[in-house]
């Protein structure tokens, strides 16, 4: 690798980053609280659900609709969970381009760095055609603490033996993450600015 190069890795978030999963997210636990005689908020959703942990998520669910405990919520996970693949495998939601931006970053150690699950995770990689350009991934449970500390970053950055690496992130606690453990952040809003926004980054002096 150029000794001038900037990054020697690039660390990526999945939900948000990836894949526009939000909106998969919020319909299936709507899906889910409608059972319940509720709804919630989209703005709700995107202030303080997105980029923490499912128990993080589900008590600021449960503060914003009351009227259901954190407990009977989390029982419902599993069919929260099911619909969640469905609808992922259905729907594919990465950006365009998303396979040709990996084979165009063979210079770079590539990781991936979620607070979801490995089996929400790896089978949509997979279909994708993306497993292969990946030389480490960290999932929700693989580290004691999640995001927004520090540790998410530091074990992928280990995994990789990587000095300088980049993290790609669109959510509050995931910047906070990275930055915490010592690593430049690129912070997007959405999957769809990835490709120009990584570009531009990489090719920065």
């Amino acid at each position: 690798m150029s000794e001038e190069r900037k990054y020697d890795a690039i660390l990526f978030d999945f939900d948000g980053v990836l894949v526009d999963s939000e909106p998969i997210h919020y319909q299936c636990w709507n899906e889910i609280l409608v059972g319940f005689g509720l709804s919630l908020d989209w703005d709700a959703w995107c202030a303080n659900c997105i980029g923490v942990s499912d128990r993080t998520m589900l008590r600021r669910m449960c503060a914003s609709v009351p009227a259901i405990d954190v407990e009977t919520l989390y029982a419902t996970y599993p069919r929260k969970h099911a619909r969640f693949r469905q609808l992922m495998e259905e729907r594919m939601p990465f950006f365009e381009g998303v396979l040709e931006l990996f084979q165009s970053l063979d210079d770079y150690s590539l990781a991936i760095v979620t607070s979801s699950g490995r089996d929400e995770v790896e089978p949509i990689l997979i279909k994708a055609g993306l497993m292969p350009f990946l030389k480490a991934a960290v999932y929700g449970g693989d580290v004691e603490r999640v995001k927004p500390e520090p540790d998410p970053y530091l074990r992928a950055a280990e995994l990789l033996g990587a000095k300088r690496p980049l993290v790609v992130e669109d959510s509050d606690a995931g910047e906070a993450s990275g930055r915490a453990a010592g690593f430049d952040v690129l912070r997007v809003k959405d999957s769809a600015e990835v490709p120009a926004a990584l570009r531009i980054r990489i090719t920065r002096k």
